[in-house]
């Protein structure tokens, strides 16, 4: 059991309650997708934040073949309770990470969980709710939608605001945040879908295949504590042109 103390805020609140609530009446098995690459300095509090939630029923750690004694470290960390590691024998990218941790999940819904501190596992029950309430088959955590946020780079969040207004417009949509890495979804969504992306152009491949088999997305609002490039950042400008192309592909073929 974990202990918060007296001091009960909101949030915590919240998620005690949910916690309760999904573990005893969904009857859903939740898989929590972390794809990893260089994350030795964070993912031992993400891994120690998702498992405070109480909701995961197992954990995947997919590594893409990092450098900085990730491996080492995931390495012994196989085998516990809820926890599986799976490790690429080469460098793929975070959409190939990600797809390995989907065909390894067993739970009825899917949560990818970034490996950095950027996303807060404390938001996973407002994430979830639209899924156990009948609601929606899958969830988007919007960046943009109100919730607390830390003040970052101006040309990363255009970037973001630019590739979500072409998919709003290529797939006849209104979502505020495309390119979110929170995205939670029933495994069945997924029948029939084939996902091929290896890199970061996973989100606009993902968004647009499911908006093409008519799936709605329900959004909504996440807290954000963006990093910068000195503190590890991977993502950079040339990806949004990737993400462009593949919001054009496959608005016309697979």
């Amino acid at each position: 059991m974990i202990h918060f103390g007296n001091n009960y805020t909101p949030q915590l609140y919240d998620l005690i309650l949910f916690t309760m609530h999904f573990a005893y009446n969904s009857g859903m098995n939740l898989s929590v997708i972390i794809p990893i690459y260089n994350e030795v300095k964070t993912i031992h509090t993400v891994l120690e934040r998702v498992h405070s939630t109480g909701l995961a029923t197992e954990i995947i750690l997919v590594d893409d073949y990092s450098s900085d004694g990730t491996r080492e470290l995931l390495t012994t960390l196989d085998g516990n309770p809820g926890i599986r590691v799976i490790l690429h024998d080469k460098n793929q990218g975070k959409g190939a990470a990600v797809r390995t941790g989907i065909a390894a999940a067993t739970g009825d819904i899917l949560l990818i969980q970034d490996a950095d501190l950027e996303y807060d596992p404390r938001d996973y029950p407002t994430l979830l709710r639209p899924i156990e309430e009948g609601l929606a088959n899958v969830v988007y955590g919007s960046r943009f939608l109100g919730g607390p946020r830390r003040v970052a780079m101006f040309w990363h969040m255009l970037a973001n605001k630019l590739l979500t207004l072409a998919t709003n417009i290529l797939y006849n949509t209104i979502l505020s945040d495309m390119e979110t890495g929170y995205k939670v979804f029933r495994r069945d969504v997924l029948q029939g879908i084939k996902l091929r992306a290896n890199r970061f152009d996973f989100e606009p491949e993902f968004t647009a295949k499911i908006l093409k088999c008519k799936e709605k997305i329900y959004e909504v609002p996440i807290s954000f504590n963006p990093r910068d490039y000195s503190e590890g950042k991977k993502i950079k400008m040339k990806d949004a042109f990737t993400a462009i192309w593949a919001l054009l592909k496959y608005r016309f073929v697979d």
